[in-house]
């Protein structure tokens, strides 16, 4: 596929990325993130733009949602250091890593029971118990079993969107409804329960919003409400749950790959044990870790990390059916929404370990 055939649909999501900072300029309180995934879901709803959108743009939707997505999880690697986990002590350490564990088991239980189809139970169990879209991402990837004698790429040769995009669509959707959910939710029950006599100091607030909250942007916006001590530890939280992302994306990798050799797959078309972009994560982790990277540095990554996953996210959101979401709507928001539950009360465990 030529270049070129990616343009309409690659500024189709460079310019809501662009409307989605704009609006999280002008309204502080709605994560940029949050923004372009409900502008690529106002692109779906209108029916006329749907045959370009299934069209001319649908190239451009495919690379932004797939590509720009993992070049995305590629500079969240940056944000992390192994010597910043040393303030969370062994203890802490253990805790965070049986949250991701269990949350995972949990809610790709629970979408089981829910009858939801596909991989979407164990998208939606890598969305809620690492880091949101990112690791939804991440683990469509790994899921992706190519078809026998297909190239080693897996991409479709008409560079049109395949199943691991529509797949992450229902994910994608649930983990930005309940993120940012916990953006309102939790900073009131932090209010209600002081009236109630549940008092929860700044630093376990964080590490309770960093062990329950899915993506980073999430987290930011939801621990700031209680100061900057809250926001610290919160964010340290949050990066040591991205950190499981690498060894679960590579054990998905190695389930797939034993899958697709038993499908007769040729070698050569086996996806590989480890995904390229998820070295480039564990690179910049070690890079931040090993050199000292200046804070402007690290702070233009962020920046442009959020723009490729805006423009992912506004892709993503234009390929969504809600009519489709909308036959099993009511099995995968209760499934989303008892999982949820579940992390919230995992996740307060956690914040009594780190902050014991």
């Amino acid at each position: 596929m030529r270049p070129g055939t990616r343009l309409a649909g690659l500024a189709v999501a460079a310019g809501g990325a662009a409307l989605a900072w704009i609006i999280h300029v002008l309204l502080p309180d709605v994560p940029w993130l949050t923004a372009a995934f409900l502008i690529g879901l106002v692109l779906e709803c209108v029916i006329p733009l749907r045959p370009l959108l299934d069209g001319v743009f649908a190239p451009g939707l495919g690379f932004s949602a797939r590509s720009l997505l993992r070049l995305g999880i590629v500079l969240l690697g940056l944000d992390l250091s192994l010597s910043s986990l040393a303030a969370l002590g062994w203890w802490g350490l253990l805790a965070i890593a049986a949250l991701v564990v269990v949350a995972f088991a949990v809610t790709y239980l629970i979408a089981r029971a829910f009858r939801l189809p596909g991989d979407e139970p164990v998208l939606l169990a890598a969305g809620f118990s690492i880091c949101g879209v990112s690791a939804i991402g991440a683990m469509a990837a790994a899921r992706r079993r190519p078809a026998s004698g297909t190239p080693a790429s897996g991409t479709p040769a008409s560079g049109t969107p395949g199943p691991e995009m529509q797949e992450s669509s229902t994910p994608t959707a649930l983990v930005t409804l309940f993120g940012t959910a916990a953006i309102v939710v939790l900073p009131a029950f932090l209010a209600w329960g002081e009236g109630l006599g549940i008092r929860m100091t700044p630093g376990f607030f964080g590490a309770w919003v960093g062990a329950s909250v899915h993506d980073v942007g999430q987290v930011v916006a939801t621990a700031q409400t209680a100061g900057a001590a809250a926001l610290a530890v919160a964010v340290v939280v949050k990066l040591t749950r991205v950190l499981a992302l690498a060894p679960m994306v590579a054990i998905a990798s190695l389930r797939t790959r034993r899958i697709a050799r038993a499908e007769g797959v040729e070698r050569g078309a086996l996806p590989p044990v480890v995904p390229l972009f998820i070295v480039g994560f564990v690179a910049l982790i070690l890079v931040r870790t090993f050199v000292a990277v200046p804070d402007d540095v690290v702070a233009v990554a962020d920046q442009l990390r959020n723009a490729l996953l805006a423009a992912a996210l506004v892709a993503i959101g234009a390929k969504l059916r809600l009519e489709q979401l909308l036959r099993t709507g009511g099995r995968a928001l209760a499934a989303a929404a008892l999982s949820w539950l579940v992390i919230l009360v995992l996740g307060w465990g956690v914040a009594v370990v780190v902050m014991a």
